[in-house]
């Protein structure tokens, strides 16, 4: 990070989070960032579920919720994008204030409740989007919805054609009632939906699903079950977490979901677990408490095909994803592998 981004980052972390997060794509999009273009090489381009990236650091979906900054963040070193969520119909979420930093834990937490313009204006903007790393999207549900699984495949059959691929997102603990959704019963025929959507797409996108870190055994267990049995690409592991477990900050009893640091452990453990409990049948993206190569890398090594960060950019600056994936792929010749794929996996006992 450089003293330009750290100046930035000081005074953004004087305003308001939520002001703070609108002013940051304000910047983006003003061409006020200073881009490091695509990071790439022999070792770190791979493929995730079919689709080619040239590293494997994805940025989050919320960061960009209404896909108004596609053109800069594909030039920020990421290897791939996802955006939204996106609900039908446009929402603005829960009351303010809904996202809080939490400094001393480099965390923060976060009860949004799916905000966006609606599916209709964000297919707009995608539709338009520039040639570039691939972008996905991130498929939520109305909170006032009279039939929420219906929602993820209306989104999908409105902007589906214009993404890379999707996430079925049922692991925001911020919309009451939406983690009910992970049930076998529940999950088995909201994605037989998703997927029917996803069949008449003219060209059919990857179909992921992104669930929540405080599962049990048995819970994850009929996931991976389930998400093999519908025919799904892959798995996101993991959303925000209700845990509060070690946290030292002012805002730690805020309501929402926790993210950042104290979620790495966490979040990493159910990774791996996932990808014994799938035999490495489906790809895996690890998402949660990313904020250094070694950190992507122990990701990796746990069982994931690919990961993602957000939170880490608000303490380490947008500069972050280059940094990762020039750091990972020293580490990757370090150790020996000459890809990103050679390494996925290999160090998933330590995790069980």
């Amino acid at each position: 990070m450089n003293m330009w981004e750290r100046a930035g980052l000081a005074l953004l972390h004087r305003l308001d989070p939520e002001r703070a997060h609108g002013l940051s794509l304000a910047a983006l999009r003003s061409g006020l960032v200073p881009l490091p273009g695509p990071v790439t090489g022999a070792r770190l381009a791979t493929s995730l579920a079919g689709i080619a990236l040239p590293n494997p650091v994805g940025l989050a979906a919320g960061y960009d919720k209404n896909a108004v900054a596609l053109a800069p963040l594909m030039r920020a070193g990421f290897g791939f994008l996802e955006v939204g969520a996106a609900t039908p119909r446009a929402q603005t979420g829960n009351p303010a204030p809904r996202l809080f930093r939490l400094t001393e834990d480099r965390a923060a937490i976060n009860r949004f409740g799916f905000n966006n313009e609606g599916a209709v204006p964000i297919a707009a903007r995608l539709a338009m989007r520039p040639k570039g790393i691939p972008v996905g999207l991130n498929l939520g549900a109305n909170k006032d919805s009279p039939d929420r699984a219906a929602d993820f495949a209306a989104v999908l059959a409105a902007c589906g054609p214009h993404v890379d691929f999707a996430t079925v997102n049922v692991s925001s603990p911020n919309t009451e009632k939406l983690r009910d959704l992970q049930g076998r019963a529940a999950l088995t025929g909201l994605l037989a939906g998703v997927m029917e959507v996803r069949a008449e797409l003219a060209k059919p996108i990857p179909v992921f699903l992104k669930i929540a870190p405080d599962l049990g055994e048995t819970e994850l267990a009929e996931i991976a079950e389930v998400a093999m049995a519908a025919g799904l690409s892959g798995i996101i592991a993991t959303n925000t977490t209700l845990s509060r477990t070690g946290l030292k900050s002012a805002h730690a009893a805020e309501a929402g979901g926790l993210s950042g640091a104290p979620l790495f452990e966490k979040s990493t453990r159910v990774l791996a677990r996932l990808s014994a409990l799938t035999g490495d049948a489906l790809p895996l993206i690890g998402v949660g408490g990313v904020c250094s190569a070694e950190q992507a890398y122990a990701k990796i090594r746990a069982g994931a095909s690919a990961v993602q960060i957000y939170t880490g950019m608000v303490y380490e600056g947008l500069s972050l994803a280059a940094r990762i994936a020039r750091g990972l792929d020293g580490l990757l010749k370090r150790d020996g592998f000459a890809s990103v794929a050679e390494a996925v996996g290999k160090g998933r006992g330590d995790w069980l």
